[in-house]
Formats: structure tokens, sequence, C-alpha cells
């Protein structure tokens, strides 16, 4: 069984060995035929384009599948084919039928990610399209292995510093490294990621274009259009717009009813009507909170994990939250709730411990995907 298999993989790695995919999936690499790969690199919002794309491929008739991750309650969020997630069924046949082309040792030596995406692939062979989301960074991600047509780049911000470097224009070209042939760009909000693009431009043979570039009159009137019916936040219209700009690349018309059904949960989504959830764990996500709730009051529901910024976060949200309260995550990662109570002394932010959803207060679960997974598990016993 497939569940069996990746409980026995470490989810996360002090180091990561970037030789050890390529080297596995060239031994089998003659196995697989490959769709028409469209690769999602960035810091923020890989999950929603990637979603607003497959869901117009598969609207406009393509057989498409989408990769992403992490997932918030089941192993089968992360490979969604043709409209839904992948059953266990299929998973369990598809990995049986990948053990018969790796080694034991190969097998065993590939990390809970590698695996994963090798997994997803072989299971993705038959279809027209693939929209893969990387995993951590670009350059050496899992996904990187496998050739594509098209790069699209979300906003670049700092994250996982641990892992792509310690400055913005280190993490950047590690993610931009990753662009094969061509890219398009989302709209960026540090000018230091653009002059690493130019850089990169000047050395190798890219073609990296701006999604405005793609946009006309007549898209923004069905972007608005689209954003409106979808009650959409102004981060997602960004991309929503980045989707369309790829559509556009690849010559495929679309119009308000392709993106029926195209929001992925977890991403500021209403999950009652007095609660919003959001994956997000960065500042560069609580930026876009912010923004678009700036004109309401949250009780945050908050926790975060030891290499992230949570200080810049909170500081971030504190002008639209009342109040903090603090969840358990069991997540070897998360920091020691009492480092996170002080920093919210110092900010002077009223705090307390989330036991269990006031009816009469309004509610952001924000922090991670440990932390909108374990509220859920709370609200569903």
């Amino acid at each position: 069984m497939l569940k069996t298999f990746l409980d026995a993989k470490p989810l996360f790695y002090e180091e990561i060995d970037y030789d050890r995919m390529p080297r596995v999936y060239a031994k089998i690499k003659e196995e697989f035929r490959l769709p028409k790969i469209i690769h999602l690199i960035g810091t923020n919002g890989k999950g929603t384009t990637g979603r607003f794309l497959a869901t117009a491929l598969f609207n406009t008739h393509k057989s498409v599948g989408h990769y992403t991750s992490p997932h918030i309650l089941n192993f089968n969020e992360r490979i969604w084919l043709n409209g839904s997630d992948i059953s266990y069924e299929k998973l369990n046949s598809a990995h049986e039928g990948l053990l018969k082309l790796l080694s034991k040792e190969d097998a065993a030596s590939l990390s809970y990610f590698e695996y994963t995406t090798l997994l997803t692939m072989y299971i993705y062979q038959d279809l027209e399209y693939v929209v893969l989301e990387a995993g951590l960074g670009g350059e050496h991600d899992a996904t990187a292995v496998f050739e594509n047509i098209l790069t699209l780049v979300t906003p670049i911000g700092k994250d996982h510093e641990a892992f792509l470097g310690n400055t913005l224009e280190e993490i950047a070209r590690t993610k931009l490294n990753a662009i094969q042939k061509s890219a398009i760009i989302a709209n960026q909000k540090h000018s230091k990621v653009l002059e690493v693009v130019e850089d990169i431009v000047s050395k190798r043979s890219l073609s990296i274009q701006n999604l405005e570039e793609f946009l006309d009159a007549n898209d923004r009137v069905k972007i608005e259009q689209i954003a409106k019916e979808n009650s959409l936040p102004s981060y997602l219209v960004d991309n929503l717009k980045l989707a369309i700009s790829a559509l556009k690349r690849l010559k495929l018309s679309y119009d308000k009813d392709t993106f029926h059904n195209s929001r992925l949960f977890g991403r500021l989504t209403e999950y009652k009507k007095n609660i919003l959830l959001d994956v997000g764990h960065n500042a560069l996500a609580a930026i876009e909170i912010a923004k678009s709730l700036k004109d309401s009051k949250y009780t945050l529901v908050y926790n975060s994990y030891k290499d992230k910024n949570y200080r810049e976060i909170l500081k971030i949200l504190k002008p639209i939250i009342e109040g903090v309260e603090l969840i358990s995550i069991d997540d070897e990662r998360a920091e020691n709730l009492e480092v996170l109570e002080k920093i919210l002394e110092n900010l002077e932010i009223q705090y307390s411990t989330f036991n269990e959803v006031d009816p009469h207060k309004n509610y952001l679960v924000f922090g991670s995907f440990s932390v909108v997974e374990s509220f859920l598990k709370s609200e569903n016993g």
C-alpha cells in the first residue's frame, strides 16, 4: 500500500541530495511518456494559479492533471486528475506499477516528495497537459527533471532561507534557474527579482515575458467578470491573470465559464460565514491578506514553524486582527508557543489559547497548512 510505503519516509530533511532525483529518473526515463508540462515556480500563489489553469484546460475539453503540495487533510489532494482528486484505488495501482520500474534501493532512497512526484508523472502519462507545481525552490526541485513547454513564475519573496539562500537575490536565482525554455512572469513585489530575470536572460537563450504582454482590453473585462462571479480577492485575481496569460500563450480561448469551480480550497476560503481559512505562511502572503481584508477585523487563529519570520507576519496582520488564539499543531517544525506568546506581548497583541469557535466572532485561520489542518480536525471532531 502506498500509505505504508510513504509513512516510512521522513517528510522533512535537514539536508537534501539534489542529485538523487535526476539520477533515479535517468534510469527509467525511457519508460515515461511525458505530456505537455507547464511548470510552476515562485514563492506564493503556485497552487491557486495552477488550479485556475488546470480547471480552464479541463473545461475546454483537454485531459489534464494538476500536481500541488502539500495537502491539508488527505494525500490525494496533491494529485488532481480531470476535475477531481485522484482515487486511492488508482494511487495504489500506480504505486505497484512504479515499483516494478524502480530498483528496491532507488525506491527506498527517494524522499517522500521525490517519490510522490515520480508517482504523479507515472499517473499523468496519457494526459494532454500537466500543470506541475514545484515543491521547494526550482532549480533543484524534483519537478525540474521533466522537460516542459512553459514555466510560470508567481511572485517571489523570502521563504525557506535554509535551503534557498539568505538573500532575495539568491532565492530568486535558485527559483528562476529552473526555467528551461520560456516563461511568463507575474508582477513582482520586489525589483531585485526583475534584476535577476534580466541577468539570467542575458546569460541564457530564454524567452521571459511579463503576463501583462498577453492581456488586452477584452481580457481585462473578462477577468473582472470572472473575479466578481467567483468573489476573488485581489491577490487571487493576480493569479488568475497569470493563468489566463498561459492560456493565451498556448493559443487557447476562454470565457467566464471556463473557470467554473476553479477556487482551490484553503486560499482565503470562506469555510463558514464567520471563518476564513488560508494556508499562507510567509510575509508575502500576510501582506496580500491584510490588503484584501483591510476593512474588517478578525480573531487570528495562528501558529508558525520555527523557520518563518512570524514576528514580521504578525506585525503585518496586526491592523486587521482583534486578538490571536494560538492553536497547537502536530509538527516537529512548530515553534514553541512560549516564544510566540513573547512576540505577541512585544507587539502588544492580545492572545489566548484556541479552544472552540465563538459564533459571535469573525475568524482568520492562518499560518501554515498544519494550522488549517489542525483547525479543521478540531471542527470535525
